[in-house]
């Protein structure tokens, strides 16, 4: 098409029935597969595979050789690292088909999942969350938190511009870049706005 307002490389497909978003970018040898939605803005990486039906919001990043299986759901101003994975079957068999049991997986606003990572599906990552480089979440990540290891276990918490936070004894937090200050109160961070 020649009035579209996106972007696609000669080497890869977009399948029927997709909804591409105003400005969104969708590099070598990928893949949309059916009825996706991807917002707008969005940067697919080289060798990107995304699923039937797989929703991505407004600004998601997405590096190089990442496949989104059907059940996800990305929102606005996520970043998937390279090679970062997603399931979508707890138990899956080669002689078993599972299509119509796909879980859901949600990685809410402004969350960032490192390379390599792997998120077991069934399991949502929070608002600004950051998943580190190599970890393995097999259960719900909290807005702001920072985890890491396999399996991933929470080391602290992030800040929206992505620096980790050092609570004071009132629990707060100021982000060093941007200024904000979060507050940590009954093992939940909340921004403080204003």
């Amino acid at each position: 098409m020649a009035d579209q307002d996106y972007f696609v490389h000669e080497s890869s497909y977009v399948d029927e029935g997709c909804t591409i978003g105003a400005g969104t970018k969708i590099w070598h040898f990928s893949h949309i597969m059916p009825n996706c939605v991807l917002g707008e803005r969005c940067n697919i990486g080289q060798n990107v595979v995304i699923s039937p039906e797989v929703v991505l919001g407004n600004n998601v990043k997405i590096q190089n050789n990442v496949s989104i299986y059907t059940g996800v759901v990305c929102e606005d101003d996520v970043f998937l690292g390279p090679s970062m994975v997603f399931t979508n079957v707890t138990n899956p068999r080669s002689a078993v088909n599972r299509r119509g049991q796909y879980e859901k997986t949600t990685v809410k606003q402004g969350a960032s999942i490192g390379a390599n990572a792997t998120v077991v599906c069934g399991h949502d990552i929070g608002r600004f969350a950051f998943i580190g480089a190599g970890a393995v979440v097999t259960k719900n990540v909290p807005d702001y938190a920072l985890v890491v290891g396999n399996p991933a276990k929470q080391l602290g918490w992030m800040s929206e511009f992505g620096h980790r936070l050092e609570f004071n004894d009132d629990g707060l937090a100021t982000c060093p870049e941007s200024g904000a200050t979060y507050e940590l109160s009954e093992g939940k961070v909340t921004k403080k706005e204003g």
